[in-house]
């Protein structure tokens, strides 16, 4: 097992390495440290796949054009950080705790990933992807995230752990939209009941939207960034607002979106349009049940400690694998707390034992799978 003094010598390096999403020559440096810690540990070079100027990386282990699916294990190397983040928030360690932009989701996980393949006697069978644009909603990565879910019977996500490092068993899926009203304008001293005041009707609308809401255990539907108007003295003749729905299941997704679709406008004159934006399908529990319980027993195997479950309610890449029918499991990665937010930090110490995990949970699918278990790669395997 790989010490925590080197595996946190690894993470200074991916985290000293800044790499905003939005960035993509940033990201494409960030892609060159973590190919070169994972060709280090593993013996092997990655691929380097470039959509639309963002860099992804993929490893694929086993003789070549192998069709028997295998392990997938997916991570990101982008984050939400800007360049420049480091002055505000430098890399450090104290009290157990390493801190800096990016550590907790997910460059820990990057590292505790290869550490693991690095202590496995053989790599056949299973494929690591990495890409760049996570935090964007995987707007380039997603075929390939497709591509590697129907080759693969089971997928491990080295996002960060849930509190006190429970696994991740389902996460609701997201969904953006836009509403946009049309009105028509007037001015508003002189005539404004001549106008059809776009911003009233947006707030009609706004209403009925937060109506589809069904709280902390259910879908959450939040209108988000609104805007009405030109001037201050005319009738706005168009508004607009963005709804950021999450959904635990296929059929409150559908509700979502068929109530949504169903806006009609309230004032005469005015008309209202929906616009379907980026989505990730639910990571419903029935995907991970499997692999969980698989889990514990390798934890228990290894003297880790008990494992606790949580559903979240943001997405990652595993909402779709999951999605395309591979059974997936998420929260493999860091403990620790504070994605997204200054004072994120990794317990170092429990960066060995992740990884041991992974690489317990990957020797026991390995030997234990009489088969594919997703119907997606079940059929291409079988296919001449």
């Amino acid at each position: 097992m790989s010490s925590v003094a080197e595996m946190t010598a690894d993470l200074r390096t991916l985290v000293e390495c800044e790499s905003p999403s939005a960035d993509t020559a940033a990201v494409a440096a960030s892609a060159d440290v973590v190919a070169a810690l994972g060709a280090r540990l593993t013996g092997a070079a990655p691929e380097r796949l470039v959509v639309d100027g963002r860099t992804h990386l993929r490893w694929r282990f086993g003789p070549p054009g192998a069709r028997r699916p295998g392990v997938l294990l997916l991570g990101h190397h982008d984050t939400v950080w800007p360049v420049g983040s480091l002055l505000a928030h430098p890399w450090r360690v104290a009290d157990g705790r390493a801190y800096g932009p990016g550590c907790f989701d997910m460059k820990a996980g990057l590292v505790q990933l290869f550490h693991a393949l690095a202590g496995l006697s053989s790599l056949d069978g299973i494929t690591v992807l990495v890409t760049g644009d996570e935090e964007l909603g995987a707007l380039t990565s997603r075929p390939l995230l497709h591509e590697e879910a129907a080759r693969a019977s089971a997928a491990f996500v080295l996002e960060a752990a849930a509190d006190g490092g429970a696994l991740k068993t389902a996460r609701k899926g997201v969904a953006w939209y836009e509403v946009h009203v049309t009105g028509r304008a007037a001015h508003a001293g002189l005539e404004p009941w001549t106008g059809v005041n776009a911003a009233v009707e947006l707030a009609h609308q706004i209403l009925a939207i937060g109506a589809l809401d069904r709280g902390p255990g259910g879908a959450t539907v939040t209108p988000t960034v609104a805007t009405a108007g030109t001037t201050a003295n005319t009738v706005p003749a168009a508004a607009s607002v963005h709804v950021d729905a999450r959904v635990p299941t296929a059929a409150e997704a559908s509700r979502v979106d068929d109530g949504l679709f169903a806006l009609r406008p309230v004032l005469d004159g005015a008309e209202v349009e929906v616009v379907r934006g980026p989505r990730h399908p639910p990571f419903e529990p029935s995907s991970s049940a499997a692999l969980y319980e698989l889990a514990v027993d390798v934890a228990a195997a290894l003297g880790l400690g008990p494992l606790g479950s949580a559903h979240v309610g943001g997405a990652s890449d595993g909402n779709i694998v999951a999605g395309d029918g591979t059974p997936t499991l998420d929260g493999l990665g860091a403990v620790g707390a504070g994605a997204h937010a200054p004072g994120e930090y990794v317990l170092v110490d429990e960066m060995p034992r992740r990884a041991a995990l992974l690489a317990g949970l990957v020797d026991a699918v390995r030997a234990g799978s009489s088969g594919p278990t997703n119907p997606v790669a079940a059929d291409r395997a079988g296919r001449p």
